[in-house]
C-alpha cells in the first residue's frame, strides 16, 4: 500500500509527506487511532516510502512510495533488512525489557541494538513497536535513552489505539499523530455480524441461570472458533512450513515464536471482540440517557438496544460499561479466561 490508499487518513498523510518535503522528519512518532492493522499499514508505507527505489517525488524529495520495486514488495512480505517490528508476544501480551535490551531470554535481535546498527541496505532503518501501550516500566527505561538520542539515519514509531495507556516520559519524546480517521470507529465485520447474534439472546426474555449461561457458551465458542482461525493463520505463515529439514534447535525456536505470537494475536483480537460488545452496551446505556440516535455505533442493532433499555435503570445501564472494562483489565492478567468470564456475564444487568 502507498500513502495514497489512506483516503481516510490525508490529514495526516500530509503532514508526513510535508515533513518528508522538508526533510524535517522527526525522530519518532507516536501513531494513535481506532485500528491497529491499519496503523501498521502507515507505519510500513512510511518504511517504504523512507527506501524505496523508485519513490515518488516532490521537488527532489521522496513523498510516496512505489509500493512494486523489491524493496517495497520484501517490506510488505516482512523481510526487510532496515524494518524491524517489535510485538507483544509473551502470554501476558508485555512488551519486556528482553525485547529492547539485549539479555539472556532475548531474541536473536533487539530494538535498542538494531536502531543502532547501520542501514543494510536503505537509507533509512525503521523500527516500529506494536501495542506500545503494552510496554512495561522496564522495557519503558531500557527504551528511553534510544528514543532520546536515536541515530540520524533511524525513524521510531509507536503504535497504539489507547494512547492513554502510555507512560508521558515516552509520550513527550515521540511526535503525536492521530490516524483515527474520520469516519467514526471501526469495528471488524465479523465481530459485527457475532454481536447481531449476541445481542439478540442478551435481549430475549430473562429465564434464569440457565439462560445466562447460554450466553456465555456462545462467546465462548466464538472465541474458541476465532483462535482455531488464526492459529491456521500463523502457522501457515511460520517457517516451520517453508524449512521442514532445519536444524531442530532453531525448529524449536520457531514452535515458541510461533506459540507466542497466537497468543498475543488471539488476546488482541478477544479484546476487539469485547470492546465491541462494550460499545453496544454504551449505546444501551446512551438510549436510556435519551441522547441523540446519531450518537449511537450499531444503528442496526437498536431493537436489540431497546429491549434490553427498558428493562434497566440508568445506573444499571452504567454498570454494565464498568463490568465489561473490569472483564477485560482482568483479562490482561494470567487470569483462568473461562472463569473470568463466566463472573463478567453473571454480573451483567439484562
Amino acid at each position: 500500500m502507498a500513502f495514497t490508499d489512506f483516503p481516510a487518513q490525508q490529514q495526516g498523510v500530509a503532514l508526513l509527506q510535508r515533513s518528508l518535503e522538508r526533510g524535517r522528519l522527526a525522530h519518532a512518532y507516536l501513531f494513535t487511532g481506532d485500528d491497529l492493522q491499519e496503523l501498521e499499514g502507515m507505519a510500513r508505507t512510511l518504511a517504504k516510502t523512507l527506501n524505496c527505489q523508485n519513490p515518488r517525488r516532490i521537488g527532489g524529495a521522496a513523498v510516496d512510495c512505489c509500493d512494486v520495486c523489491s524493496r517495497c514488495l520484501r517490506v510488505n512480505d516482512g523481510n526487510f533488512p532496515d524494518l524491524f517490528f517489535v510485538r507483544p508476544e509473551s502470554k501476558l501480551r508485555l512488551l519486556k525489557i528482553g525485547q529492547f535490551t539485549r539479555r539472556e531470554d532475548s531474541p536473536p535481535i533487539v530494538m535498542n541494538d538494531f536502531i543502532h546498527m547501520k542501514p543494510y541496505e536503505g537509507g533509512r532503518k525503521v523500527g516500529v513497536i506494536v501495542e506500545a501501550d503494552r510496554m512495561n516500566e522496564n522495557a519503558c527505561n531500557s527504551f528511553l535513552k534510544t528514543l532520546e538520542e536515536p541515530p540520524a539515519n533511524s525513524v521510531i514509531i509507536l503504535l497504539t489505539t489507547q494512547p492513554q495507556q502510555i507512560l508521558d516520559t515516552i509520550q513527550s519524546r515521540c511526535l503525536r499523530l492521530n490516524l483515527g480517521g474520520t469516519g467514526g470507529r471501526k469495528f471488524a465485520p465479523e465481530h459485527v455480524a457475532w454481536l447481531a447474534d449476541f445481542t439478540a439472546l442478551l435481549a430475549a426474555p430473562k429465564a434464569g441461570l440457565l439462560a445466562r449461561y447460554r450466553v456465555l457458551g456462545q462467546l465462548l465458542a466464538r472465541l474458541a472458533a476465532m483462535k482455531e482461525s488464526l492459529t491456521e493463520t500463523l502457522t501457515a505463515r511460520s517457517p516451520l512450513q517453508r524449512y521442514a529439514d532445519a536444524e531442530p534447535k532453531l525448529q524449536e525456536k520457531w514452535e515458541d515464536e510461533l506459540t507466542a505470537a497466537i497468543e498475543a494475536e488471539y488476546r488482541r483480537q478477544r479484546a476487539d471482540l469485547l470492546l465491541t460488545l462494550q460499545w453496544w452496551l454504551r449505546d444501551v446505556w446512551l438510549r436510556k440517557l435519551g441522547a441523540e440516535p446519531e450518537l449511537v455505533a450499531f444503528p442496526d442493532l437498536t431493537p436489540t438496544a431497546e429491549t434490553v433499555c427498558a428493562r434497566l435503570s440508568p445506573a444499571e445501564a452504567l454498570e454494565n460499561l464498568r463490568v465489561i472494562e473490569q472483564t477485560q483489565l482482568l483479562l490482561r492478567t494470567n487470569v483462568n479466561e473461562p472463569l473470568a468470564l463466566e463472573v463478567g456475564l453473571l454480573k451483567l444487568r439484562l
